[in-house]
């Protein structure tokens, strides 16, 4: 299966060894620009298969859809919405502390409609309508969910004594009405294990990565790092010098939409 991943803080698009997507990946954050929306700004390639794209539209508040969930015997039920339709299929990771409701899944959501991709968003453990306790939750354990949606959903070919001895974080944050994230000390630790930028990070199918110039949580340079450690040779980094760390104004979502965009005609014309 060939999946374009999109996210927070930035958006990356993988081509996975598992079947077509029924139904975009990175970074409440971060984490897939042109002219204006309304207008296709693309040129068809040569021998690109398909219909005529039809106009990118954005579509600013829509009512939620309907939401399923998928039911786990041994871990808490997850929230998703999805769509049917050809390959490549996208999957829309939130960012932390987020949900799938966001402008850019939803933005997402429906550009892949008009052209009949499948798409597939969803809320991690202890986040928007998925069951869980978010203050018992792990990097690890949202992994976890995105694995257990890949698997059945998708088918087809701060000082280290203080947060000890409090057992918690607070760490600032001005995307939070309390201004400030709490984690857990367990969370910290077990996140420690799944550190990418110390050895060869081995994906090898097409990434590409947004960044914001103006994030003030991640630098920047770490998506050049990324870039650096990922094995693939196709591998794009995106800076918007205005852009901040949620990539949430509307030139940001319609960068994300059309960098997925040229994603889908890339994995398209491969095959």
């Amino acid at each position: 299966m060939r999946v374009a991943r999109a996210g927070a803080c930035g958006a990356c698009a993988v081509r996975l060894p598992r079947p077509p997507v029924c139904g975009a990946c990175a970074g409440g954050h971060g984490g897939a620009a042109g002219a204006g929306a309304g207008r296709c700004r693309r040129r068809r390639r040569p021998g690109a298969g398909g219909p005529p794209r039809p106009g990118l539209s954005l579509s600013v508040c829509r009512l939620k859809s309907s939401v399923s969930f998928l039911t786990r015997s041994d871990r808490p039920n997850l929230a998703y919405h999805k769509l049917k339709g050809r390959n490549p299929g996208i999957i829309f990771l939130p960012g932390f502390n987020s949900n799938m409701n966001g402008q850019k899944a939803i933005a997402l959501e429906d550009f892949c409609n008009s052209l009949g991709h499948a798409f597939i968003r969803f809320d991690y453990t202890g986040c928007g309508n998925s069951n869980g306790n978010f203050e018992e939750c792990t990097i690890g354990k949202w992994r976890k969910d995105v694995l257990s949606i890949l698997d059945e959903l998708t088918d087809g070919p701060q000082t280290q004594k203080e947060i000890e001895d409090k057992g918690e974080w607070k760490f600032p944050t001005k995307h939070s009405e309390e201004g400030y994230y709490t984690l857990t000390y367990d969370f910290i630790r077990e996140a420690e294990n799944h550190c990418v930028l110390n050895s060869p990070i081995p994906i090898t199918c097409p990434v590409r990565l947004i960044h914001g110039m103006k994030d003030e949580d991640v630098p920047w340079q770490i998506s050049l790092q990324v870039a650096n450690r990922v094995l693939s040779r196709d591998v794009d980094v995106i800076l918007r010098k205005g852009g901040r760390h949620r990539l949430s104004e509307k030139e940001d979502t319609k960068l994300l939409v059309n960098t997925v965009d040229d994603l889908i005609d890339k994995l398209s014309t491969a095959t």
